[in-house]
């Protein structure tokens, strides 16, 4: 696969590209999978190993900073090694970190695993992103976002369904070591079936077309000192910044927060959490179908795609209504409407740095904005351990949730008002 093939060598697949947009699908559940089994275990090992919610609070919070810190790294790497490279390493990383709280006694050390495993994991959606603009014409990338990004839900949907047989049957180790080597698996595949659209023998010259047909000019690997400067990086970084912390707020302190209120054991909150994250796979789709279909009606790609990040945000507000609730299935209606409205903002939020950057500069974007979101969800996690260890209360936290997005959307209408390309000079 280094090197165009010629027609006559190509065996094709049609619709190859959403085999591709497949695989980066089941690359986010895995991730969500991996990230996903200490916070569904966090009450049952806080009993077992011994940890309070500040000492949760800063684990959890480790994983985002590393997870900040590989966004750094991982977003450049790929834009310069590319993306089959980058993400074979990076699964790798991860998925042997995942499998590393099995060996773990203390707090400590289920700290460092998690650091570790923030650094591994980091690449995903710097790699996602930057795959999706190869493979994909503009028309298509929300959706395409949306469809790998509902990923983020099934892999939370799979914890609680796969965690507490494996926990109760061979031991909560492991529980840590079967998922963890999920993501070994998912490298085989992706080894054999990834390559660049253009040397790619199982692709059709119609859908390659179809793939260039909005292509813009190749641009070289564009420096941070060119990126770092632009309005149009940081209405996608703020907008991170502002809007990451609560989905890592939902998916490590969700299952604490259900099983502590409701008083409910590792089995009885299977179904409320995965209620919680099946309404939400809705949000992915249907928040990437919802630009598309302004475009076809003709309307421009600034209205399109915020006006679809407007709805997803007036749908998270009642959210602040959850702890006022008292009943278990309405906070779980309401918490996963916001959750669905979340991804729904992702799918759109994650496509603004290609509708504004060249392919080249994409995966760097993308990685100084998944840095400042991780930044943002390390201060929500330990912010979140104290208001949680010193009030036992969640009241100011869902309010935090309901108000961040449309705070973020006024961030990025003043600092991106057109969504133009970005001016990118030497």
């Amino acid at each position: 696969m280094a090197h165009a093939t010629s027609a006559a060598d190509r065996h094709i697949v049609p619709g190859f590209r959403w085999y591709i947009c497949g695989l980066l699908f089941f690359a986010t559940v895995i991730a969500y999978v991996d990230r996903g089994v200490i916070a569904y275990l966090e009450k049952f090992l806080q009993t077992t190993i011994g940890w309070n919610s500040i000492q949760y609070g800063y684990m959890t919070a480790g994983f985002q900073v590393a997870y900040a810190i590989g966004l750094v790294g991982a977003g450049r790497f790929t834009d310069v090694f590319g993306t089959r490279r980058g993400f074979a390493f990076a699964i790798t990383l991860w998925s042997f970190a995942a499998m590393l709280p099995a060996a773990a006694h203390t707090a400590w050390a289920f700290g460092v695993a998690l650091f570790i495993l923030g650094l591994g994991e980091a690449a995903n959606f710097p790699a996602c992103i930057k795959t999706v603009a190869e493979w994909f014409p503009k028309r298509e990338r929300a959706l395409a976002t949306g469809l790998f990004n509902s990923g983020s839900n099934v892999g939370t949907i799979v914890v609680p369904l796969v965690v507490p047989f494996l926990t109760y049957t061979f031991g909560w180790r492991a529980a840590f070591v079967v998922t963890g080597s999920f993501g070994l698996g998912w490298l085989i595949l992706w080894l054999w079936l990834y390559a660049k659209p253009e040397q790619h023998r199982w692709l059709s010259s119609q859908e390659l077309a179809l793939i260039e047909s909005d292509r813009e000019p190749r641009v070289p690997s564009v420096p941070w000192r060119r990126l770092i400067p632009n309005r149009e990086t940081w209405a996608f970084a703020l907008g991170k910044f502002l809007t990451d912390p609560i989905w890592w707020f939902y998916l490590f302190w969700l299952p604490r927060y259900l099983q502590g209120t409701y008083h409910l054991n590792l089995t009885q909150s299977e179904a409320p959490v995965v209620a919680v994250y099946v309404i939400s796979i809705a949000g992915s789709v249907v928040g990437g179908w919802i630009p598309a279909a302004f475009l076809k009606r003709g309307r421009g790609l600034n209205f399109s795609r915020k006006m679809a990040m407007l709805l997803c945000a007036l749908a998270v507000v009642p959210v602040v209504s959850a702890p006022y609730l008292h009943h278990l299935w309405l906070v779980v209606g309401v918490v996963g409407i916001a959750a669905a409205a979340h991804q729904g903002w992702s799918a759109n939020i994650f496509t603004l740095p290609s509708d504004m950057f060249p392919k080249a500069a994409v995966a760097s974007v993308v990685g100084i904005g998944g840095m400042l979101g991780a930044i943002g969800g390390a201060l929500m996690q330990v912010v979140t351990g104290f208001v949680v260890h010193q009030t036992h209360s969640y009241v100011p936290l869902f309010i935090v949730a309901a108000s961040a997005y449309l705070i973020a959307l006024l961030v990025i209408q003043l600092l991106a008002p057109s969504l133009a390309p970005a001016k990118l000079e030497a």
